[in-house]
């Protein structure tokens, strides 16, 4: 009897810690970029295309100048552009796409109350088979959903009466932060020399001089040249305020 019992509790910790385990790899996510599989969900981008690449795709695309550490962006509008084909993206009504180095390292999809999946658990529970993502999801920001995994993350949240969906590609964010450290770090340096560096504002494509730097710019608007002409070189023009 003994021995009949000791047997009976062993077999079921032995389903106790299997069930533990695979409950752990689900609740992480250990895929990469490489292994995302092509979807119609994606329609027809993917994270590291080339800009000549999203061309063909979209050839209505324009692409807005390239900053000093190389990252460029650009946005389509499917529901409002007539010169798109909406009939290739059903239920989209803003795609936005970031650059680095003129690779795409950001996805971001807007829908429209119309597409399929019109919450974000609905979209999580059908985006989730059809890119074999585990079931690794989180809570993350107001109502939303997050997935990180090894070398990328995914969010899902609404916007508007419609969900929103981003692709990041994790090591193209930390390249864009060193980069954008070393320039903040050079500009540092020059000022510390006697130089003075030029000041743009990435919205309005301007940059200042010191003698006419406004009071405050927007810091995600901020980016830092050594010379009027490295802002010029990147496609910014002098603002009125300096000339």
């Amino acid at each position: 009897m003994t021995t009949r019992i000791l047997t009976g509790l062993f077999v079921t910790l032995i389903f106790v810690v299997g069930s533990l385990c695979a409950h752990a790899q689900e609740s992480q996510c250990s895929m990469k970029l490489a292994e995302l599989p092509a979807s119609p969900e994606l329609f027809g981008f993917r994270l590291g295309m080339t800009t000549a690449e999203v061309k063909k795709r979209v050839p209505q695309v324009v692409f807005g100048g390239v900053d000093p550490i190389a990252v460029s962006k650009t946005t389509i509008n499917p529901d409002f552009d007539s010169r798109i084909d909406k009939a290739s993206f059903p239920g989209v009504r803003t795609v936005s796409l970031d650059f680095l180095d003129g690779k795409l390292t950001s996805l971001w999809f807007g829908y429209d109350p119309t597409f399929k999946w019109r919450t974000v658990d609905a979209f999580v529970k059908g985006i989730s088979p059809v890119l074999r993502l585990p079931n690794a999801w989180s809570d993350w920001r107001v109502r939303g959903r997050r997935l990180r995994c090894a070398d990328f993350e995914m969010t899902v949240t609404m916007l508007g009466e419609g969900p929103s969906f981003r692709i990041l590609d994790l090591n193209a964010e930390e390249t864009i932060a060193a980069r954008r450290q070393s320039k903040e770090e050079e500009a540092a340096a020059l000022a510390e020399q006697g130089g003075a560096p030029v000041v743009g504002n990435k919205k309005a494509k301007v940059f200042y001089l010191s003698t006419c730097l406004p009071d405050e710019i927007e810091e995600s608007d901020r980016v830092i040249f050594k010379t009027r002409e490295e802002a010029e070189k990147a496609g910014y023009k002098l603002a009125s305020e300096c000339e």
